[in-house]
């Protein structure tokens, strides 16, 4: 079973998607699954597992990830074993 899964939020305006070039974050109950940039919206977005916002907020500042809203999210369409 995986953990929770949750959107985060991060408005970029350095017109190349430079919000998106940090480091993974360490720890062993937050996963960084996928990011995206959409440069019109000047919006990085990532979806992050994790027990809580809490902890994932905890992680991705500890990486040095800036965020302005994490939302709790669920998948649509499972990719491998997710459910």
């Amino acid at each position: 079973m995986t953990s929770p899964l949750f959107a985060v939020e991060r408005y970029d305006d350095s017109g190349g998607g430079a919000g998106w070039q940090l480091p993974e974050p360490a720890s062993d109950t937050v996963r960084l699954v996928a990011v995206v940039h959409l440069p019109s919206d000047e919006v990085v977005l990532a979806l992050v597992e994790g027990p809580d916002a809490d902890a994932v907020a905890a992680a991705l500042a500890e990486a040095g990830w800036p965020t302005h809203r994490i939302s709790p999210a669920t998948w649509l369409y499972p990719w491998g074993n997710q459910k």
